[in-house]
């Protein structure tokens, strides 16, 4: 078998990553990994950020349950810089590791990493490729109005705080357009692998 293709995608809210790991999981058989999600499991009881984040916040940010309130810890951290640094200098290094685990167990040849801080997560140490799936702004907030239910500003509220567009394009080997239907996204998609991935891997078209 041939060596393993790590494709990171990224990209701000609201863009359409999730239109994007779905085709390409679907359609060309990748192993999707997202980093928000591997976050999220190793902060549950048991997991390896769970003790670390535990002592560094106290337990007022448990619930009854014994699990992490990350609504009450999304608190803590956004009314201060500092807090939420510490947060993203304990977990960061444990979801990489936890990354690299299972880029190594996959058994897929296609990997696709996903995640909205790409150099939080490591991506230029981790993917051999970078696509960054940008939408404008106006559709953007479109989305995020009708499928969460913000109100405009809470969106460019959430916009503002990310990385900026350029940042986006400067890290990014390929750009998917992300604006239109999701036939001219498949198509894209179908182009920038022929071009590139599908000719290095044995990944085929589903």
């Amino acid at each position: 078998m041939e060596e393993k293709f790590v494709l990171g995608i990224t990209g701000g809210v609201g863009s359409g990553k999730s239109t994007v790991l779905d085709v390409l999981k679907n359609q060309y058989g990748a192993r999707i990994i997202q980093a928000d999600q591997v976050a999220r499991e190793l902060m549950e009881p048991g997991g390896t950020s769970y003790q670390a984040v535990l002592t560094a916040f106290g337990e007022s940010i448990l619930q009854p349950d014994g699990s992490i309130d990350r609504g009450r810890l999304a608190e803590i951290i956004f009314a201060s810089e500092e807090k939420r640094a510490y947060l993203n200098q304990l977990t960061h290094p444990l979801v990489r590791q936890e990354v690299r685990r299972r880029i190594q167990e996959a058994k897929e040849e296609l990997i696709v990493y996903e995640a909205a801080l790409p150099r939080e997560a490591g991506f230029s140490e981790i993917c051999r490729e970078i696509w960054y799936v940008h939408t404008p702004r106006e559709i953007r907030i479109q989305r995020l109005m009708a499928s969460r239910g913000y109100s405009r500003m809470k969106c460019e509220q959430i916009m503002d705080s990310q990385i900026g567009e350029e940042a986006f394009r400067k890290m990014a080997h390929k750009v998917v357009e992300n604006g239109e239907s999701l036939e001219e996204t498949e198509k894209q998609l179908q182009i920038l692998l022929q071009s590139g991935i599908l000719g290095r891997t044995g990944v085929e078209e589903g």
